[in-house]
Parts: structure tokens; sequence; C-alpha cells
């Protein structure tokens, strides 16, 4: 909470300096705005590369049975489900772009029009090509995301494969170290965000007519929000009809969970309530509930995976990329592996996101004013991704009957 009120004033802070008009401040602003773009530039492929890897490496090598195979199932078409139906809503409520002074930032406007030259230039055929490496280290130095999510979707069921030995553990453990590091500067530039938001804020406010900001994101976070509601309350619900499953009973009896994650806004902190929930109230047998739900509290982010599509394409589309039909594929592609290998993460799929649009140069600025409204939507895709758990279970549960 203290957190939130924090960051709600590092905003409101930035919007007041930053209406000022003073061309000093201004400038100071916008150095601070790209120092921290620079940073999160510097942090993001370490965080997707490893959060990928490890996830795949830690739970591929559980999946030897019936069990896994089931869950990993449910837990890709309800992931490819939630990002479709935000690629849906998205393109049909076209959230329209902020004003192009607004990602006036050191270095973000050239860094567009490259991609976006770039984007236009490749056929769908070459971009396809170009995403296979062919030099390990020419992804990580380009940032090249969907290579680097080949590269380490690959080397984590690579690890899962191997037998286990001392090699593979201290393989594994040096990754898990890593990690850890990363994660360790991860926390320290978040203790920093306040900063950062208010040079975001007072970027912005500067530039940008607050009418048009509020009709641009008032559309994205109704897609956000829509997309989060639709899946609760109608896809979700079907695959558990398909399955011949009563979505009302399974609701009912989850209820606890749901509503804990919605306040907690952490599925780990409500892992023993949805367990229990599980076991005594759905009568799910045990062995699955145990087995199931640990792993889809790790790897199974319905809301994640929305919020990262619909955010990317919004980032996208302000920093001047055609929306075509091939990159929102591609994007929603991104979107669920990204959100399978979110796991651990500090500030969840948010920081993913923004670590994604800094690796190709997207205007982040833009995340500044989304981040205290990330608090809200934290809470209702947290309840979705809890929701997806007990409904990936269930299914399991019924189909190993």
């Amino acid at each position: 909470m203290k957190k939130t009120v924090l960051w709600i004033g590092a905003l409101v802070v930035g919007a007041v300096l930053g209406v000022l008009g003073l061309d000093w401040l201004n400038q100071l602003m916008n150095f601070v705005a790209t120092v921290y773009t620079r940073l999160f530039q510097l942090l993001a492929v370490p965080t997707i590369v490893l959060a990928v890897i490890t996830t795949f490496a830690t739970f591929g090598s559980k999946g030897s049975g019936k069990v896994f195979t089931r869950t990993l199932l449910y837990t890709l078409l309800t992931t490819f489900a939630a990002a479709i139906i935000g690629a849906v809503l998205y393109t049909i409520v076209a959230p329209g772009n902020l004003p192009a002074e607004a990602l006036s930032a050191e270095g973000v406007q050239e860094e567009n029009v490259q991609l976006t030259t770039l984007n236009t230039q490749l056929s769908y055929y070459d971009h396809i090509l170009s995403v296979v490496p062919n030099n390990i280290v020419k992804p990580f130095l380009e940032g090249n995301v969907l290579s680097l999510l080949l590269i380490a979707f690959a080397v984590g069921i690579g690890l899962s494969k191997l037998p286990d030995s001392e090699n593979k553990k201290v393989v594994v453990r040096g990754l898990l170290g890593l990690q850890d590091l990363v994660f360790l500067l991860i926390r320290g530039l978040i203790w920093t965000l306040p900063l950062g938001i208010l040079a975001f804020s007072a970027q912005l406010a500067a530039q940008v007519s607050a009418g048009v900001v509020a009709d641009s994101i008032g559309k994205y976070v109704l897609v956000v929000l829509g997309g989060n509601v639709i899946q609760f309350f109608i896809i979700l619900p079907l695959f558990l009809l398909i399955r011949g499953l009563n979505p009302i009973h399974i609701l009912g009896r989850m209820m606890p969970a749901v509503l804990m994650a919605l306040f907690t806004k952490s599925s780990a902190a409500t892992l023993p309530v949805t367990m229990e929930s599980a076991e005594q109230r759905a009568g799910i047998r045990k062995e699955i509930a145990r087995f199931v739900l640990p792993i889809c509290t790790t790897i199974n982010m319905n809301g994640c995976a929305a919020f990262i599509l619909i955010t990317s394409l919004f980032v996208m589309q302000n920093g001047g990329t055609p929306l075509t039909l091939s990159t929102i594929l591609l994007w929603i592609l991104i979107s669920v592996v990204s959100a399978v290998g979110n796991a651990g993460v500090p500030m969840g799929c948010f920081f993913l996101t923004l670590s994604l649009m800094s690796g190709i140069g997207a205007p982040i600025a833009i995340l500044g004013i989304i981040l205290p409204i990330y608090t809200i939507i934290d809470m209702v895709e947290t309840a979705e991704n809890v929701w997806s758990d007990s409904c990936v279970c269930a299914m399991v549960n019924h189909d190993l009957a």
C-alpha cells in the first residue's frame, strides 16, 4: 500500500513539474528518464533469458507422466486463449496514439524510426528467417527478443532432458545463481523507481494533452480489464464445460482462493489456500492437486500473457511500429512464451513487459503512467491466474479419474 501511494505521488509530482514549462527542468527529467531507459535495457536480456531457461529446466524434468503433459497442454491452451482474446479486443477497441511529441526522449525516436523502417522493408518470410539464430552471441547483442526466447526455450528443455548428474546440477545452480543476482539488481532498480516514475511523468506532462492521454490510456485499460473479464467468466468456463465439468460449482468451491488472490496480488502466497480449497472443497485428489497447482502457480499465467500482449501492442503502436496481422501473431507467441517463463520475476509481468519493450527500443516512457494503474490490473490478473490454475487442476483430475 505504501509503495502504491509513493508511485502515485511520484506520478502527480512529475506531472506538476512537467506542466511548469521550465526548460532546464524538462532537460533534467529527460536525462533521468533516459538513464532509467538504459538501465532497463541493460537488464532486459538476462531477465528474459534466465527466467525462461530456469523455468523449463526446473519443471521440464518433472514432466515424465501424463499429469504433467496434460497440465502443460491445458496451461498453453488457456494462455494462448487469453492472449488471442486480448489481441481481438485491442483490434476492436483500437486505443489511440499519444501525441508524437510525448515520445521525444533521447534516442527513442531514432530507434523507433529504424525499427519501423526495418519492419517495412522485411517481408514476413525474411522476418521469420531472421528469428532463427546462426550465431549464439548476435541475438544478445542485437536484443532480438524472439531469437532469445528460442534459444532460452531450447536450452531450458535441453537441460530438463539431460540425465541427472553433478555436471547438470552445477549448470542449473549456476543459472539460478545468476538469476538471483539479476533479481537483486532489479530490486535495487525498483527501490529507486519512484524517481523514474517522476521523470517519465514530467516528460509526458510537458508534451501531452491531458485529454488525449485520458482517452488513449482509458481505452488501453478497457482492453486489459475487458480481456481479463472475458477470460474469467467466458473462456475458462467453456474449457470446463467442454470437459464435462460444472464451472459454477468449481468456482464456488475455489472462491476463497480467488478472493485471496484478488487482495494479495500473489499466486504464490495464495497457493496454500488454493490447494486446501481444491482438496477439501472441490474434491480434487491430493496427488493431483499437490503436483499440478505448484506447477500452475509458476507457469500458468493467463492474465500475464494478455497484459504483455496488449501493453506491447500499445507501446509499439505509439512508437510507430505498424500493427500488421503478422506482427500481432508474432507477439501472441512472444507473450505466451514470456508469460510461461515469468516465474519469480519481481513485479511480475509489468517488469517483463518493460524489459521486452526496452529490448526492441520501444518508447517505455508510456509505461510510467501505466504503473500506478497496474496495481488494480494486477489484482484482477492474479485472481484470473488462480482461477485458471483451479480450472487446469480440475480438468487434469477429471481426465485422469
